[in-house]
């Protein structure tokens, strides 16, 4: 009987397994100067991802226009957390943990959620990975820090506003009904001031 030899191609058994890594990003306002930065955000780190011989990338993830103090609008996040959970990510990046969530119990049980599914989150600006943290006490810090000062700039941009009205100085994007915008001089339409007019009229009349 003649003697069969196996061949084995090391090469074949060498071959490591890439790590399937994602990125999300994340503007809270939807102006033309937020979304360029979201747009650069997303170049950046599908490059980013992709000159890594060691990583696979597994896509980009974003909201525009939300919040980052409640999860359940941005779905961009959800359906990260969604594939995270069909086990088609094993790694992602973000640019902070402000960026992430800026609330403390969402981003602790995204976190923990996904460490369950044995998924890492690497928070850039924080030098901060999941993956090698001992405890939870760093990133509940981080985070509640994050939270707070969302809700600082919140109360200190209503506080401006409010203060900008009273004293006449607030300069909305698009002018009032009854006045056009020209070469930046509110000028009166006269069409719409006869509504504007006839308005008060019934306010005062009391119809």
């Amino acid at each position: 009987m003649k003697k069969i030899t196996r061949i084995i191609d090391t090469k074949v058994l060498s071959v490591k397994k890439k790590i399937r890594v994602a990125a999300y990003c994340r503007v809270s306002t939807a102006s033309e100067e937020q979304l360029i930065s979201l747009d650069a955000q997303k170049a950046h780190y599908e490059n980013y991802i992709k000159a890594n011989d060691e990583w696979e990338y597994s896509g980009l993830y974003f909201d525009e226009g939300v919040t980052g103090t409640k999860k359940e609008v941005r779905s961009g996040l959800l359906s990260l957390i969604a594939d995270c959970e069909k086990g088609m990510i094993d790694l992602v990046i973000t640019k902070s943990i402000s960026r992430f969530c800026r609330n403390t119990t969402d981003c602790l049980e995204i976190v923990r959620k996904l460490l369950d599914l044995n998924v890492y989150i690497n928070f850039e600006k924080e030098n901060l990975n999941t993956g090698s943290m001992e405890s939870e006490l760093m990133l509940s810090i981080l985070s509640s820090l994050a939270e707070n000062e969302s809700v600082s700039i919140s109360e200190n941009e209503k506080w401006s506003i409010k203060k900008r009205f009273q004293n006449g100085t607030y300069i909305i994007s698009y002018p009032p009904y009854g006045y056009a915008n020209i070469n930046g001089e509110m000028v009166i339409v006269p069409e719409q001031a006869e509504v504007v007019k006839q308005i008060f009229t019934n306010t005062l009349a009391g119809k």
